[in-house]
């Protein structure tokens, strides 16, 4: 598929309407009150950081998918959820401010799971010793 200006210009710019709109709609008091009762944060962030992901290996595992279908299982499950979330949050009248600092807070995390959830689901599909591995620290290199 071709990327012209619909894709390259419209696309970014309809997200941010979209997400300037939603911004919109929420106030300080929104967030005080998910950092105030951090529960449902809690409990939000380990059920999509580590039991989804922990549920694709299962389903891959039932299903007896091919390796390649169940490494991609567990690479979407273990993706943090993006901007679409919020809109659909907003739509169905929930906590935007939750779901907010839920994809951020997911969004920083998989930084290491996600390379990690790979690397095991590589291991166990498709008898890789391939390893994938993300800097996410910069190398420390002498100047001299």
């Amino acid at each position: 598929m071709g990327e012209g200006p619909l894709i390259q210009i419209g696309l970014p710019v309809s997200l941010f309407i979209i997400m300037l709109g939603m911004g919109l709609t929420l106030t300080p008091r929104d967030f005080r009150n998910v950092v105030v009762y951090p529960r449902a944060t809690i409990i939000g962030a380990i059920a999509q950081i580590l039991l989804l992901p922990v549920l694709a290996f299962a389903i891959a595992w039932l299903l007896a998918l091919p390796g390649p279908l169940a490494v991609g299982l567990v690479i979407i499950a273990a993706c943090p959820g993006g901007t679409t979330s919020n809109l659909f949050t907003l739509l169905a009248r929930g906590n935007v401010a939750l779901s907010i600092v839920l994809t951020v807070l997911a969004s920083f995390v998989t930084i290491l799971t996600l390379p990690l959830f790979t690397n095991v689901a590589m291991q166990l599909h498709m008898d890789s010793s391939e390893q994938i591995s993300l800097p996410v620290v910069p190398r420390w290199r002498p100047c001299w």
